[in-house]
């Protein structure tokens, strides 16, 4: 009889949620209901969507009420038991720089058709939710913070049209904006030890602005003042109303809409995935204050791998996309070493965090003399390649970067952010521009969407039985 009551209990208790969350969908979006709303009541019971956090739940039954192609993506397990959520976010457009992607902008694009957010489906607010779940797979890891970890990433928008011409796609984006890291006594050259500051680092970013640099584990930020990670009052490019922290993202990949503007994307977060672009391209970008103005947009492009302006430049014969045996990054679990993927043009993401670390942070241990942040960045990224680089060739191979291989002395996880390091998650409206680096990198001009982190602790299972490719 207790049982039964509180199984009886537990379904009531769901009712009511399902109850208060269409209620206050009702009253937010009652243009939306056409004639999914009737139909689609039932989608908060099914198995992956049913145990997660209120927030997270009530945005993917609101994606999945209005006009859609596609439900959101049906989580399914990969191991013998369920998926477990750990981390998540909800996106919206609302802090960024409203951009011509997002919003009509008088002079710029008022008599044009809104080609991203904000248009779709009547008008309705562009949304997203990012859900990242660990497999639980016999062997490996259940602690998502060890980078031997196999995380799956699941994403869904409502409200982006779909990308016309010149091989336009969206990109998703998780953000790490770097903290002030520990300190630590120097290498015996001098420079700072993977991960760290030395004292004279520390005290003198510390020095800067209103003292948020004092605090090991803050958001480290470039004038010294509070972190300002975005909003709709900023302004490219006046330094004051725009982000003030060094982020690094990790891509998600491509991908474009369907009919009723709605999207939905998987990535796979792993050692072989947790890789960023070449920071060497950001110069490139526009996005830096002066350089489109002064032509350099496109200058430089890694299409060919190798170590930046100050590092080995390599050539198509070598390490080009050869027809014959063309570039697969998915090669990375080949069991002969030989056939593992080796001309890379991206590389593990701390090991980035450790290029920039050295062009902001690092200021008394790294090239002092140079001021120049460009110079600073392509001499840091010459220089960190090289620490784990092996044969030389300025590429970080999957077999270099192997996580039970060493590298400088040091085991080569420390060359992998985990999840919990990516404080933001963005998307961007990408062109076919030939970078790796997102458009406008390091500023907001792309966004679509943006949202912050939330962690679930404990985790709750968030899958459905089970895949039949559960690699």
């Amino acid at each position: 009889m207790m049982k039964r009551f509180h199984k009886l209990a537990i379904l009531a208790s769901l009712l009511a949620l399902v109850a208060l969350g269409m209620t206050t969908l009702t009253r937010n979006s009652t243009s939306a209901q056409g004639p999914f709303f009737g139909r689609r009541q039932g989608f908060v019971f099914r198995g992956d969507i049913i145990r997660l956090p209120g927030p997270l739940q009530a945005r993917l039954v609101e994606i999945n009420r209005r006009p859609h192609s596609v439900e959101p993506i049906t989580a399914f397990s990969e191991a013998g038991s369920p998926s477990l959520l750990f981390q998540y976010y909800l996106l919206d457009t609302n802090n960024f720089q409203p951009n011509v992607f997002t919003s009509k902008i008088p002079g710029l694009n008022d008599t044009a058709i809104q080609t991203a957010a904000n248009a779709a489906n009547g008008g309705l607010p562009t949304i997203g939710a990012v859900r990242v779940v660990i497999e639980p797979k016999a062997g490996l890891p259940t602690d998502p913070n060890d980078p031997g970890a196999f995380i799956d990433i699941f994403m869904d928008f409502s409200g982006l049209f779909v990308i016309n011409n010149e091989a336009g796609w969206y990109e998703g984006w998780m953000i790490s904006d770097i903290r002030v890291p520990r300190v630590a006594p120097p290498r015996a050259d001098g420079t700072a030890q993977f991960g760290t500051l030395t004292q004279a680092d520390f005290d003198a970013i510390s020095a800067m602005g209103s003292g948020n640099n004092r605090v090991v584990g803050n958001i480290f930020t470039g004038d010294g003042n509070a972190p300002r990670l975005g909003s709709a009052a900023d302004v490219f490019p006046d330094p004051a109303r725009q982000p003030n922290t060094v982020p690094h993202p990790v891509s998600m990949g491509a991908f474009n809409a369907q009919q009723q503007s709605d999207v939905h994307a998987y990535w796979e977060f792993n050692s072989g995935t947790n890789w960023v672009f070449p920071h060497y391209e950001l110069p490139f970008t526009g996005g830096v204050p002066g350089t489109f103005a002064a032509g350099l947009q496109y200058g430089l492009q890694s299409v060919i791998p190798g170590s930046g302006p100050m590092g080995v430049r390599n050539t198509t014969a070598t390490h080009g996309d050869n027809p014959d045996n063309p570039r697969d990054p998915d090669r990375t679990e080949a069991t002969n070493p030989a056939q593992r993927e080796f001309r890379n043009r991206f590389i593990p993401s701390a090991l980035d965090q450790e290029v920039l670390l050295n062009a902001f942070l690092r200021v008394r241990s790294f090239r002092p003399n140079v001021t120049d942040v460009g110079q600073r960045l392509f001499l840091s990224y010459a220089q960190e390649i090289a620490r784990v680089d092996q044969n030389g060739d300025g590429v970080i191979s999957f077999q270099e970067a192997d996580i039970n291989g060493f590298s400088d002395g040091m085991s080569n996880r420390r060359l992998y952010l985990p999840p919990s390091a990516f404080n933001r998650f963005a998307v961007t409206r990408e062109i076919n521009d030939g970078l790796l680096a997102p458009r406008f990198a390091p500023f907001q001009r792309a966004y679509v969407l943006s949202g912050n982190l939330t962690m679930v602790n404990p985790s709750v299972p968030s899958s459905v039985p089970r895949d039949a490719d559960d690699r």
